[in-house]
């Protein structure tokens, strides 16, 4: 059953283009770990209200940055071995620098996937 991750990185304002230039760089190297089977990168831009969803509607862009900007990284492993020693190259590799970026620890969300 794969095995997958979500996690959540809350970048200062300032540390947004060295973020996503680290993240960028880290790409080809996640790529390449053993028994990857999918990898996202997403940056919040959008929001969405109740009285959209029920209209139909699009969501709307975000027009300004309060505290943080928000992004998601999401990659599914054919294994929890495998994930977790990709963990640990992630973080020998590119954890520090990865983490100046942040305005709080990220967040972690892990789970074998059900669909």
């Amino acid at each position: 059953m794969p095995f997958t991750e979500l996690c959540i990185y809350q970048v200062k304002p300032q540390k947004i283009e060295e973020f996503e230039a680290i993240m960028f760089e880290a790409q080809s190297f996640l790529e390449k770990q053993e028994g990857l089977l999918f990898l996202r990168l997403i940056k919040r831009g959008y929001h969405i209200d109740m009285e959209q969803i029920k209209e139909g509607l699009p969501p709307l862009k975000l027009t300004r940055i309060v505290k943080s900007v928000k992004y998601m990284l999401y990659w599914e492993f054919d294994t929890k071995e495998n994930y977790g020693l990709a963990q640990k190259n992630l973080y020998d590799n590119y954890w520090k620098s990865i983490e100046r970026c942040l305005i709080v620890p990220h967040d972690k969300y892990l789970g074998e996937r059900l669909f």
